[in-house]
């Protein structure tokens, strides 16, 4: 009877070794594929007027603004902060 006990623990064991292995490689396969997986449609181009030209980031809050006419306001991209960011 001893020995039949001893068996199954040993089976019992590797077995256990087993599903355990399985499990720590799924969740390590699953975190590496969300950390390589990228945000779609992350940036969006917004032309409220003419004149201006806004790409907004929509990850962060932030937004770019560039005047579009000529000796109307600055012609470089300027970062600016997202209103709805505290």
């Amino acid at each position: 009877m001893n020995k039949n006990l001893m068996s199954f623990s040993i089976i019992f064991l590797g077995f256990c070794i087993l599903i355990s292995s399985w499990f720590i490689s799924q969740t390590l396969t699953s975190e590496q594929v969300d950390k390589t997986k990228q945000v779609p449609f992350r940036y969006e181009l917004i032309s409220p007027n003419d004149s201006n030209i806004i790409i907004f980031d929509k990850q962060s809050g932030a937004y770019w603004r560039k005047y579009m006419e000529p000796n109307e306001g600055p012609t470089d991209w300027e970062k600016q902060t997202s209103p709805i960011t505290k």
